[in-house]
């Protein structure tokens, strides 16, 4: 037997409390909806091919869902902006300390950007990592921290994400991010990179990137560090930049906000029933409306379907 949910004004889907406004006809007519709790959701971000342009006010039928190579039928859509709760992983190795001032600038414009129902916490490595400021809604607690820090030590940056990861497992917001400011490969830790990987599939998290290039940088074209951090952030949805100069940093700071405050949730229910704990690849595809640009979008690459516990 399926498990239903009748919810006013709100959705619950996998036990975690969707807040939806829908437009009503008779505003003093409150909407029920309904809505199974066995929905798969995606977060998608659609972006202009040729100019990397956020595009909104696409609708349900301009995507589509596949799941192991079979379209699914989309049976949830929404372009809310919703709380988010956010981990900033921040570098604070000895190779940062010329660049700190700029990036710490940049970490901050970036957390000015969000809601007041938006929650952050800061992770912060060199040898080691660790939080150095819990969640919190006030953005200055963040500030005055990174402010104060100094750029010394070795860089444990599988450490970090990791910490990062966990961290967010006991967030409020249904929609989870974090943000990666460093410039250079790990050196440090004690997680590998197979530990980042397979722990980051399991958990519905996007991961952005900021990976500084200097002269003959771990994170140059070509080289093993950034292909690693690029291919963490695409098995989220997320996005890698690798900027030549520090100061471009404010400015991709602002278009990750952007997209993190521009995304459709596509949610669908799996043709696929069986309960076997195995990863499911996920594509997406928008088609343009007529008259409108090449879109490209992304999306997570895919999940871990659920493990049948014998009792049905």
């Amino acid at each position: 037997m399926k498990l239903r949910t009748v919810i006013v004004g709100a959705i619950l889907v996998s036990g975690v409390m969707l807040c939806v406004q829908a437009k009503q006809q008779q505003p003093a007519k409150q909407q029920t909806i309904v809505v199974d709790v066995d929905l798969t959701l995606v977060n998608a971000t659609v972006l202009e091919r040729q100019h990397g342009r956020v595009v909104t006010d696409l609708r349900p039928e301009d995507f589509e869902v596949w799941e192991d190579k079979i379209q699914q039928a989309i049976e949830y859509f929404s372009e809310e902006d919703v709380p988010l709760s956010l981990g900033i992983i921040f570098d604070i190795s000895g190779s940062m300390k010329e660049k700190l001032p700029v990036a710490r600038d940049a970490a901050v414009a970036f957390l000015k950007t969000g809601n007041p129902d938006d929650e952050y916490f800061l992770v912060e490595f060199n040898n080691r990592a660790q939080v150095t400021q819990d969640f919190t809604t006030d953005i200055s607690r963040l500030q005055n921290h990174l402010m104060f820090t100094p750029a010394t030590g070795t860089t444990a940056l599988f450490d970090a994400v990791y910490l990062g990861l966990e961290k967010l497992q006991d967030s409020s917001n249904k929609k989870k991010a974090l943000l990666l400011i460093t410039d250079g490969e790990d050196n440090r830790s004690r997680y590998s990179f197979s530990n980042v990987r397979d722990f980051i599939k399991e958990q519905d998290v996007e991961l952005y990137a900021i990976g500084i290039v200097t002269y003959n940088s771990e994170l140059g074209a070509g080289r093993s560090g950034r292909a690693l951090i690029e291919e963490l952030t695409e098995l989220t949805g997320g996005r890698a930049f690798f900027p030549d100069s520090i100061f471009e940093l404010p400015d991709i700071c602002t278009k990750i906000a952007i997209e993190l405050k521009n995304q459709y949730v596509l949610g669908y229910r799996s043709t696929n029933s069986v309960k076997d704990g195995k990863w499911r690849r996920i594509s997406l595809k928008v088609n343009p409306p007529a008259g409108m640009p090449d879109m490209i979008v992304r999306g997570k690459s895919g999940y871990y379907a659920p493990v049948s516990n014998g009792i049905e």
